[in-house]
């Protein structure tokens, strides 16, 4: 399997930021790290080789980025205000700035045929970033997995809420989106995998997913949402079932 490690300074974020990529073509999907984590973790839990048949076929191509939550969602001591501001500059590293290296990275791995979209994925907190980055911004992005995701900046902030926390509460503007926005037909040309268990540490992810599942429905955009048995827990053992389960189905 092909694998490329990158190391990039980031002109919104000021500093070197890593990610790697895991595949030689195929469909490219960016894959965001669980809360606070790093961008070899979906290396290290097995997440990659779990879906490595697909990678080896050249159906898949993962871009697997480091996440800064420790300074944004999950920096619980510092004022929110703070929190936030920041996390915009890690929207604009990975809009502005690694969207386009994948497209590029892609492009040249798929004999220069330039893909229609990104796939997103992410578990926990990751799917929040996964889903929210699709939802923000449609144009750049074409799919999401989220597994055992909240989609609600309450779990991180509290009762805090500005412009700029609510621009990442997918469920906040999905919420308050009419239906005739014109992203509301571009999602519905977008493959969406929302998934949560029903088992232990699961009830905030089935509580998010529920709601998602409404207001997709209200909108009428399509969506797969699937609810595993009460045995499937929060963690990876069966993020790594899921992840294949589903990108078997999209790639």
């Amino acid at each position: 399997m092909h694998t490329a490690y990158y190391n990039e300074y980031s002109y919104h974020l000021d500093r070197m930021m890593e990610f790697k990529v895991y595949g030689h073509a195929g469909r490219p999907c960016l894959v965001f790290p669980a809360q606070s984590g790093r961008f070899y973790d979906f290396e290290n839990f097995g997440m990659v080789g779990a879906v490595q048949e697909l990678l080896e076929q050249g159906r898949l191509q993962l871009f697997a980025c480091d996440s800064i939550d420790w300074e944004t969602w999950a920096a619980f001591d510092r004022e929110c205000r703070g929190r936030i501001e920041r996390h915009e500059a890690y929207a604009r590293y990975i809009t502005e700035e690694l969207a386009p290296r994948i497209f590029e990275i892609n492009q040249w791995s798929n004999d220069g045929q330039r893909a229609g979209g990104i796939l997103t994925a992410g578990c926990s907190l990751g799917a929040l970033h996964a889903v929210n980055f699709m939802f923000r911004w449609p144009d750049l992005f074409n799919g999401t997995v989220g597994l055992s995701g909240i989609y609600s900046s309450k779990w991180y902030f509290g009762s805090y809420m500005d412009d700029l926390v609510y621009n990442n509460s997918t469920i906040d503007y999905l919420d308050q989106m009419p239906a005739d926005h014109p992203y509301v037909q571009k999602y519905r040309s977008c493959d969406i995998v929302l998934c949560c268990g029903q088992g232990d540490w699961e009830q905030e992810a089935q509580q998010d997913t529920h709601r998602m599942q409404e207001l997709l429905g209200y909108k009428n955009i399509p969506a797969w949402i699937d609810y595993w048995g009460s045995d499937v827990v929060h963690d990876w053992p069966w993020w790594r079932k899921q992840f294949l389960y589903f990108m078997n189905r999209l790639c």
